[in-house]
């Protein structure tokens, strides 16, 4: 027997959700098919079978679940599988500390399929319940004492706490009765052409846009930056792409500008922690990669270049590059999405040319910077009118944490590493 279990992808990992159970039950599987998709926070990994043989599921999707938690198991035999139906096993962990944070059995000392597992030790008089679904607690003011757990040994979980913010905001009775859910087709004399459900990915980042903007003062500053000389710089070393092994992009440029800036405004690199701003000693940049196809809703996820400020171009290029492709490959791992300190969000790929936004902190940060296109513009020079390659840029900023003038002179000084791009990589 084989175990398919909630792996540590990382330091930061707990727990995570089972999104899609890519077999059946009782479906016979090979050795390194994939069979689960699960997801924490908003990075996805695909669990793949230890062996061959027939699956059989303890958990169900959309159950989240502790690190080490054995959510199926895989049987060789269709006997051994009937046996596990007729006589499941109790809740099953690959390690000690797991079963210990839930306060159940290991699976080194469970007993042996067909038979009968020991009771679960009894719960603490401590409430067990997720990181996540206390801080939505604690948010929308949910009293968890009053909440039941569905989770493994009755632990809350997220959608205990959904189901009690919608219990209590739930209005009185309309008169007309309610439309039925959405589907393909026609729908109150509307026609759908498509539904795309609210959950994995997209309901995370629903949460996390709408959560980021209830516990922020958010402010956006705009302007343009002149590119001139970034232009020339980007053009001068893609002709040396062969000699230096590497296409550097704009990203990587503005990755590496915005972290050697930050080193001079801490304050544009803290985070606002209970009653105090803490400065943060490293910069760690994220920068927001689209993932999935656009068209029918997609998906983001903010990659993080540790240390910015202390890396070179080229060895930014290539850690992005790898980051970028594992986001896009679906292998992006917790810790790569961790810690960060400040995010870039560069939408000049797309063609967005002219044109601002208001782009939306990433939690805990302070500050998230977004960009467009590079697009050719009449400015003034000199006193004349003289065409240039201007980027728009979209500052937003905790006005909780940040004051205008500090975001407006961090602003400026980037806008003028920008405008003089030579002295990024003579420190570099």
């Amino acid at each position: 027997m084989e175990y398919i279990a909630i792996p540590k992808l990382g330091m930061s990992m707990t727990e995570a959700t089972l999104v899609e159970w890519k077999v059946r039950d009782g479906e016979r599987v090979e050795k390194g098919q994939p069979v689960l998709l699960i997801e924490t926070e908003k990075t996805q990994w695909e669990v793949e079978a230890a062996a061959a043989g027939f699956v059989h599921v303890l958990v169900p999707e959309e159950q989240v679940a502790p690190v080490s938690r054995v959510v199926g198991l895989i049987v060789e035999t269709e006997e051994e599988l009937e046996k596990l139906r007729r006589e499941p096993p109790g809740e099953l962990y690959t390690s000690e500390a797991g079963a210990a944070a839930a306060g159940t059995q290991a699976a080194a000392g469970a007993p042996p399929a067909g038979e009968k597992a020991a009771p679960a030790a009894a719960p603490r008089e401590r409430i067990r319940i997720s990181p996540v679904a206390r801080k939505m607690a604690e948010e929308h003011l949910i009293d968890i004492t009053k909440v039941k757990g569905s989770g493994p040994g009755g632990r809350i979980v997220r959608e205990d706490i959904e189901r009690a913010i919608a219990e209590r905001e739930k209005p009185a009775p309309a008169v007309a009765p309610a439309a039925a859910p959405a589907t393909a087709g026609e729908v109150g004399g509307r026609r759908v052409r498509g539904v795309i459900p609210l959950k994995s990915m997209r309901r995370s980042i629903a949460e996390h846009m709408q959560r980021s903007l209830a516990v922020s003062a958010q402010l956006t500053q705009m302007g343009e930056i002149d590119m001139t000389e970034v232009k020339k710089l980007r053009q001068a070393l893609v002709a040396r792409e062969a000699e230096l092994g590497a296409r550097i992009s704009y990203t990587d440029i503005l990755v590496l500008a915005t972290a050697r800036v930050l080193r001079e405004f801490p304050i544009m690199n803290s985070s606002l922690v209970g009653d105090e701003i803490r400065l943060w000693e490293d910069i760690n940049i994220g920068v927001a990669v689209a993932v999935g196809d656009p068209r029918q809703g997609g998906g983001l996820i903010v990659p993080v270049v540790r240390n910015a400020d202390r890396k070179g171009l080229l060895e930014i290029n290539r850690e992005l590059a790898a980051l970028v492709e594992k986001a896009r490959d679906g292998k992006l791992l917790p810790d790569d999405v961790a810690e960060g300190t400040f995010t870039i969000t560069n939408l000049g790929a797309f063609g967005t040319g002219y044109g601002f936004g208001t782009p939306i902190i990433n939690q805990p940060q302070s500050a998230i910077l977004g960009t467009g296109a590079i697009v050719d513009r009449p400015v003034v020079k000199d006193g004349a009118i003289v065409v240039r390659p201007v980027m728009t840029y979209s500052l937003t900023f905790d006005h909780r944490v940040i004051d205008g003038a500090p975001a407006a002179m961090f602003m400026m000084r980037l806008a003028e590493v920008l405008e003089n791009p030579g002295l990024l990589l003579a420190t570099g």
